[in-house]
């Protein structure tokens, strides 16, 4: 059973799934700080263009199973319209309530 957004532990966490699942682009940028980064298997990606393809123009959505590292590290299921649903793990790391970068990739 995932565990419900609202219950995430990190507040800045909390901000970012909840922006993914609702396709709201304005408090995704919220969630993040300036110049944040990230990165997918590994690899740096340019974080706009690749959030406008995993996120909103394929209908991303986050279910989370497990989060460790006071809510910092997540492991969920991830859903879109190009890759249909996978097993994810996501790193987050936070400064002054913001997202500076986040890594993800198969788990």
């Amino acid at each position: 059973m995932p565990i419900q957004v609202t219950r995430l532990s990190d507040p800045a966490v909390r901000a970012f799934v909840s922006a993914v699942n609702a396709h709201d682009r304005e408090a995704f940028e919220a969630a993040l700080a300036p110049g944040a980064t990230m990165s997918d298997d590994g690899s740096d990606r340019d974080l706009a263009e690749w959030c406008d393809r995993e996120i909103f123009a394929s209908h991303g959505h986050m279910d989370v199973d497990r989060e460790a590292q006071n809510g910092r590290s997540l492991t969920a299921v991830y859903r879109n319209d190009t890759y249909g649903e996978m097993r994810t793990k996501w790193t987050f790391f936070v400064d002054d309530g913001k997202i500076t970068r986040f890594e993800t990739g198969q788990a």
